[in-house]
């Protein structure tokens, strides 16, 4: 089994298994050497073997071509893609509770119907996500001082603990809004300890005791063709 080791100047060794293939990477305090990763590998193989076979069981969408009749996901529903030619700027919005519709200049191409698409998501989450931490800030103790929508391959969200600043994969706008909530409660909690450790998962119980369910429903979400994981 491949593992993907990355040294750190760190205090403790972390493993993780990422989505969409089961990639495992570890990351390793600069103190460890090479016999002490494999042990903490072989320690939670049947851990990680779990984690692989819920990813190789979940669903999985195919690279979009941006056509009338494709399936795309908003707030964890699934709509069908309606592609209207005409004059005027892109413009993007929700029909009949089951039509995305992409209206788009003709001739404009996949790459560019894509773009418009991602920015409207952008835009939903920018427009849920003040409120949000409006709402958990007050909760959690912690401030926020800047946070960010962007696509990322490696997870759904990251917080810089120094700058108080949290960025949100684009990818949050195809999942349900509970899963936006988790991965914001996830990365304020960041903010009053860096890693995931007891103390760490004790804040996540007493602010959001169901945080475990809404992390599996967020793995249970299908997933989008691009190689990227949290």
């Amino acid at each position: 089994m491949p593992v993907e080791v990355v040294r750190k100047d760190i205090k403790n060794l972390h493993l993780a298994v990422y989505p969409p293939n089961g990639r495992v990477r570890v990351a390793v305090p600069l103190r460890l050497d090479d016999d002490v990763v494999r042990l903490a590998v072989i320690a939670r193989l049947n851990w990680i073997r779990r984690q692989q076979s819920r990813f190789e069981q979940q669903d999985r969408q195919s690279e979009r071509e941006m056509v009338s009749g494709e399936s795309h996901y908003v707030e964890g529903r699934r709509y069908r893609l309606d592609v209207v030619e005409g004059a005027g700027r892109p413009l993007v919005s929700l029909r009949n509770n089951n039509t995305l519709e992409l209206r788009v200049r003709p001739g404009t191409s996949r790459k560019n119907r894509e773009a418009a698409l991602h920015r409207w998501y952008r835009q939903c989450l920018r427009n849920q996500i003040p409120e949000l931490i409006r709402k958990w800030a007050p909760v959690i103790g912690v401030n926020v001082a800047d946070w960010g929508v962007r696509k990322m391959k490696r997870r759904w969200g990251t917080c810089n603990v120094g700058a108080r600043r949290i960025w949100f994969n684009l990818e949050l706008a195809k999942k349900p809004l509970s899963c936006l909530e988790y991965i914001l409660v996830h990365e304020m909690v960041h903010l009053l300890e860096r890693h995931h450790n007891d103390q760490f998962r004790e804040h996540m119980n007493r602010f959001m005791p169901q945080w475990r369910l809404q992390r599996e429903e967020l793995n249970r979400a299908p997933l989008a063709h691009e190689d990227w994981a949290y």
